[in-house]
């Protein structure tokens, strides 16, 4: 066989080209792809984030503004619901995470 390609050269270098070809169709096209799925991860775990923090912020500027039992000694208490609303954004997302995990170990 080494004789008809040209020798043992030529299968050294197709050895070579088949050995690059397949290194870059089985790690690097996967890797494209985890990149992707990363950054529409981060974009979308960012954009989630900022409107958690919107959604506290309207919740104690809400009960600044609208009532009026929140003044004087309980002006404290906006705040609390604030961050109680936190907690509970935690919670869900701890929540999601731990069923999400649990998912995928039993997938294997």
């Amino acid at each position: 066989m080494s004789n008809k390609n040209g020798g043992i050269k030529g299968d050294f270098d197709e050895l070579i080209s088949t050995l690059r070809a397949y290194v870059k169709q089985e790690t690097l096209a996967p890797l494209k792809g985890l990149g992707r799925y990363l950054a529409f991860g981060l974009a979308g775990s960012t954009i989630f984030g900022i409107g958690g923090i919107f959604l506290v912020l309207a919740t104690v500027r809400i009960l600044q503004t609208t009532t009026d039992a929140f003044q004087g000694n309980l002006s404290f208490f906006p705040y609390l619901c604030g961050m109680t609303a936190c907690g509970v954004l935690i919670y869900l997302v701890l929540l999601a995470l731990k069923r999400d995990g649990r998912r995928h170990s039993s997938d294997r």
